[in-house]
């Protein structure tokens, strides 16, 4: 008989945005080292999810395994101690005994996306070995809008475990990246995951994303604005909520400057700044 996964539940939960109830669930009883190892990476990455940088930095100290010790490298980089966090990841990625390490190929890989470096992430992370960082290869090629390196990345992630929730995630990120059609597949693919898990900011983005797409922006307002009572900071959210709300013809402005106070660098508030900063160098070169 195989052994019961007891970190099922709980990594169902981080995957689908559940960041504090995965952080109550975590006294999981019967784990062995290494599922304790990784039911803590769990734990502190719903932390750094949730924006406590300081309290993964404080508890995780230098005799920590370098999982975690990766971990703590990603809190302290968003924490804006960039330099630092990307010189000792270079080091420790070079460093034969723990270069390999699963953890610390995925949390390089976030960091050069969070970097824009696309081909630094994807030196660390393309030999994949886990589900995870076969998603992340989805998300990254989806950056470089290479959609046919996605779906291979999804054809390995569905040889492996067809019904895992990170394979049906990466579906529905491939399925919206292609549109079209594919566009239903992937809103019932949060639909499914709204009936099984708890509703999540996640999956609630995920569905109104899509139903944007076929053109009910009604419907996505009203999940938006779900979405906006369970995290009133959340960026994607917000962002989400101003682009719905320029479809439906509303204001958007409260939800923008929210967006621009909270996280002055997302991409919808650069792209504006920098457009109403070349619309009024236009205006001044004709006045």
């Amino acid at each position: 008989m195989a052994t019961p996964d007891l970190l099922f539940n709980l990594r169902n939960l981080f995957y689908l945005g559940a960041y504090q109830s995965a952080i109550n669930n975590s006294d999981v009883p019967g784990l062995d080292a290494d599922a304790a190892a990784e039911r803590d990476v769990i734990v502190f990455r719903s932390y750094i999810a949730l924006g406590s940088y300081q309290l993964v930095i404080s508890e995780i100290d230098s005799s920590a395994a370098t999982s975690l010790q990766a971990v703590k490298l990603l809190a302290l980089y968003l924490t804006g101690d960039k330099e630092g966090a990307i010189s000792s990841l270079k080091e420790w990625l070079s460093d034969s005994a723990i270069g390999s390490n699963p953890v610390l190929r995925l949390i390089a890989g976030i960091i050069f996306m969070h970097e824009q470096d696309y081909d630094e992430a994807l030196k660390h992370t393309h030999t994949g070995g886990t589900l995870d960082l076969h998603a992340l290869n989805v998300q990254i090629f989806l950056k470089m809008h290479r959609s046919d390196y996605a779906d291979k990345q999804l054809k390995i992630m569905q040889q492996t475990d067809e019904d895992h929730t990170l394979t049906q995630l990466a579906n529905a990120w491939l399925d919206i990246a292609v549109g079209g059609s594919k566009i239903r597949e992937a809103y019932l693919i949060f639909q499914d995951f709204a009936e099984k898990y708890p509703m999540t900011g996640m999956v609630l983005n995920g569905k109104a994303v899509c139903c944007m797409h076929m053109g009910s922006f009604e419907e996505a307002e009203t999940l938006l604005l779900e979405a906006l009572n369970k995290d009133a900071k959340d960026p994607e959210t917000l962002a989400n909520l101003i682009v719905c709300n320029l479809h439906l013809g509303k204001p958007s402005s409260r939800y923008f400057s929210q967006l621009k106070l909270s996280h002055p660098d997302h991409v919808l508030v650069k792209t504006t700044t920098s457009a109403e900063g070349n619309f009024e160098r236009a205006l001044q070169a004709v006045a």
